[in-house]
């Protein structure tokens, strides 16, 4: 195996136009099994295939390109640095996209081994070189230097590199090229705090972060709205919530969301502050965020009766994010007449007008009408069953009909509100009372694609998993069901004795 390598290797090395013996290196190498390929090349010098990075010839340069990424990657990341540092290097330089990406992928490597890491923090050209990738034209080049960089901050000495050198230099330098590159750079900022309060208080320390906090109220509101997204980026992890709160950036929010009714461009960046305290409420509780910033639950309502559908939407993902939990369903039913006239525009929604917002209401009321089994109080059982009747005088009628509309989307988003009620008592009662209701949970004729035969299958195993299915559907529906879900979710009825699982 080496030696047909080697012999490959030489064969290129020996010819003027090489594309087809690359060619050739790359299928054989591709036929070799990673951990096999690691002895057949540990002991190969590559100095031919660097070499043939240097050319015009796209095509030669991306054979190259991939075989590199494959060689490389069964190497060690010591063996990797210890031999081919200059090579990286150079690739962090070169003119073709492909050969950036793939120096800064395998240098990413090389920096989440605690050995080899060393080799690439004592080199301050290779981190310049990397930090300088954040402001190429290419966006891939850019998100690898920013993933890469990144790694380089789970150890204090990275962290101390980053911030405590030179590097921070380079770092505001290539902020200050443009909009664009200084939101690419506070990219790499928010992600490196994310990784532990020890890095946050480095990034905070150097400032950067507090010159993206000052972005949140600037003139440009386009700039805001990245700003936001930011935000609630970092706000992700327990401890960038703290510092978020230490600096009043949660009261600060809130005041944006209500000085945006005087603000005729609030429409930019409304969406994000309020994806920003629904991330909140799921991460910490819905009941505090929703107390303490009450604008922000008034805000939700209002962009869910409101007729831009962008507005719409976001709502309607919010009201699904919250009512995911059960603290969450609470707060809503708290609200009384408010959230009922929500609920109300969801089915309206739900049942007419353009398939994403159609999609993206009935996603919303199957997390609100979700309840698991270790949550059925009789309260709970009694909340969920009052807003699905909500929905119409005769729900059950109106959520199968959109299931029989030929949109894939649609009848998938059907199917999950009626496995959002399969587990709850009152739901199968329904079923039960819905005549032929049962058959079309058992037809497999419905709905051809996998994506809907998936939906079906987990709207049947919830059924059969519920303790009082049995009971209330009766054993030889219940039997039924356990049939399905021992035939799997592909099962042909039109050959009983034939299971084709995995088909579409």
């Amino acid at each position: 195996m080496a030696a047909t390598i080697q012999s490959l290797l030489e064969e290129i090395s020996g010819v003027e136009d090489p594309v087809e013996e690359l060619q050739s290196l790359k299928t054989a190498l591709l036929a070799i099994p990673l951990s096999a390929l690691r002895e057949a090349v540990s002991g190969q010098r590559l100095n031919v295939i660097f070499s043939l990075l240097c050319s015009n010839d796209r095509e030669q340069v991306e054979l190259c390109v991939d075989i590199l990424e494959r060689i490389l990657l069964a190497l060690s990341p010591v063996h990797l640095v210890q031999n081919y540092r200059a090579e990286l290097q150079g690739g962090l330089t070169h003119p073709n996209e492909t050969v950036k990406i793939l120096a800064l992928t395998q240098i990413g490597r090389v920096v989440e081994h605690p050995e080899a890491v060393t080799e690439i923090l004592n080199n301050q050209d290779i981190l310049r070189e990397m930090i300088l990738c954040i402001k190429e034209e290419k966006m891939s080049v850019a998100k690898q230097a920013i993933h890469s960089l990144s790694k380089i901050s789970h150890s204090k000495p990275g962290l101390d590199k980053l911030f405590k050198s030179d590097l921070l230099e380079v770092v505001k330098d290539v902020m200050s090229t443009s909009d664009i590159i200084r939101y690419r750079i506070y990219e790499l900022v928010v992600e490196i705090s994310s990784v532990s309060p020890i890095s946050l208080g480095y990034c905070a320390n150097s400032g950067l972060i507090s010159r993206l906090l000052s972005e949140l109220t600037g003139d440009d509101v386009l700039i805001r709205a990245t700003a936001i997204e930011m935000v609630t980026t970092l706000a992700h992890s327990q401890h960038g919530r703290q510092y978020l709160a230490q600096q009043g950036i949660m009261d600060k929010i809130s005041n944006m969301i209500r000085g945006a009714e005087t603000d005729p461009f609030s429409s930019l960046y409304l969406p994000g502050l309020v994806k920003f305290y629904g991330n909140l409420a799921i991460m910490d509780s819905p009941q505090q965020v929703c107390e303490a910033y009450p604008a922000f639950l008034n805000k939700v309502f209002e962009m869910a009766l409101n007729p831009d559908p962008a507005m719409i939407g976001v709502a309607l993902d919010t009201l699904g994010l919250l009512g995911s939990t059960v603290e969450g369903k609470q707060v809503l039913q708290k609200t009384g007449q408010q959230f009922k006239a929500v609920f109300s525009r969801m089915s309206q929604l739900a049942g007419s007008g353009a398939t994403e917002l159609r999609v993206r209401s009935l996603d919303a009321i199957s997390q609100l009408l979700t309840l698991q089994p270790d949550h059925q109080t009789e309260d709970l059982l009694s909340l969920t069953e009052s807003w699905f009747q909500l929905l119409s005088n005769k729900p059950m009628d109106m959520i199968r009909s959109i299931s029989t509309q030929p949109f894939p989307e649609l009848h998938c988003g059907a199917l999950r509100i009626f496995t959002a009620i399969a587990n709850q008592p009152w739901g199968q009662k329904m079923m039960m009372n819905t005549p032929g209701f049962m058959e079309f949970v058992l037809d497999r004729s419905t709905g051809q694609t996998k994506e809907a035969k998936d939906a079906k299958f987990e709207l049947v195993g919830s059924l059969a998993a519920s303790s009082t299915a049995a009971e209330i559907l009766g054993s030889q529906n219940y039997i039924r069901l356990k049939t399905y879900l021992r035939e799997g979710p592909y099962y042909v009825t039109a050959v009983a004795s034939v299971s084709t699982e995995g088909a579409d």
